[in-house]
């Protein structure tokens, strides 16, 4: 297939692209790089599916609605992995017009390429952050998520909303994926595993948020991309048992779904940063702080849901996922 992956120098849309490009798919990235993190580490990435013969690559940003359009309109795509966004829900606190351009007018942007080439599936990233103030776990896709605690998280809603909407009137089959604390070599820096790992190798003291009383369902890269893979495979479908009298959030009588990616283990904060000290071989130095606004305490995902629709169940524990992780830090950093 053609397929155009957005958020292609990212950490998860690389490792999507590459899963794509080893079964023998054309693909095309697109990404915008900027700076939100360092941008030799999105270079990097682009590096190694420059290898392929069958990558190819525009520097774009999706909200720019006169070039995202002629991207469509020139390439033809089958199928769509939108996973480019503006990250991250503490920075989220601070530059929320940066989540309005990226995360609401690129979203529809790319709604509309796929509207107007009569692409056969979009598949796009959502997030656990969506169950904000939700206090039932494990989180259910079932469940309603109407009352997030960020910026951000109310962003990854009004994108399953904006889709739903295309689906709808459309018919254009559109997965949305809530993503669970992803990690794994090539990672974001702005993401604990990343930040931790820096600062115990340099002797500095790590911050704690909630006291440590934190639990995380932290899933692997290769887990995420191989149920990304295999979700774009298998294209939304209405479902025949929905019912408008008592309509479920995960479904609908449009070809619309939704789902969970996690690990169905949520990890405590203090485990994985043992976890990290034994694979890293230093102890760490805890600060320990109050909750940040904008966060939750705990994330736990129920899985029974995406087991059923493609027989995906992840694959990788924290220990190998955190020594797989170390192991690339200190080959990439020269630590």
């Amino acid at each position: 297939m053609k397929v155009l992956v957005t958020g292609a120098a990212g950490f998860i849309g690389m490792a999507v692209a590459q899963r794509l490009l080893a079964r023998g798919d054309e693909v095309v990235g697109v990404d915008s790089l900027n700076d939100y993190y360092d941008v030799s580490l999105k270079h990097d990435r682009l590096a190694l599916l420059r290898v392929s013969p069958s990558f190819r690559f525009a520097q774009l940003d999706l909200a720019n609605r006169d070039a995202c359009a002629a991207l469509f309109a020139q390439e033809h795509f089958e199928r769509v992995v939108h996973l480019a966004a503006q990250a991250g829900v503490r920075y989220s606190l601070h530059n929320p017009h940066a989540y309005v351009d990226s995360n609401l007018v690129g979203f529809v942007n790319v709604l509309e390429g796929c509207r107007h080439s009569a692409v056969q599936h979009l598949v796009y990233a959502s997030s656990s952050s969506v169950y904000g103030g939700n206090g039932r776990v494990p989180f259910s896709e079932h469940d309603g998520v109407d009352h997030p605690v960020s910026l951000y998280a109310a962003t990854k809603k009004a994108n399953e909303l904006m889709a739903h909407a295309y689906s709808h009137l459309y018919r254009l089959p559109t997965t949305g994926l809530r993503f669970f604390t992803v990690y794994g070599p090539w990672g974001r820096p702005d993401m604990a595993p990343f930040l931790f790992a820096r600062a115990i190798l340099a002797g500095r003291p790590i911050d704690v948020f909630n006291h440590g009383r934190m639990q995380r369902d932290f899933t692997y890269i290769d887990d995420i991309a191989e149920a990304v893979v295999r979700t774009l495979d298998r294209l939304a479908t209405p479902d025949g048992a929905y019912l408008n009298t008592a309509p479920d959030p995960a479904t609908s009588d449009a070809p619309y779904r939704v789902f969970n990616i996690g690990n169905h283990q949520p990890v405590p904060l203090l485990d994985f940063i043992a976890c990290l000290e034994k694979a890293l071989g230093r102890s760490a130095q805890m600060r320990m702080l109050p909750m940040q606004d904008g966060d939750v305490p705990a994330t736990f995902a129920d899985m029974s849901a995406l087991r059923e629709w493609i027989g995906f169940s992840p694959a990788v524990n924290i220990a190998e996922g955190v020594d797989r992780f170390v192991s690339w830090y200190r080959t990439y950093y020269k630590v």
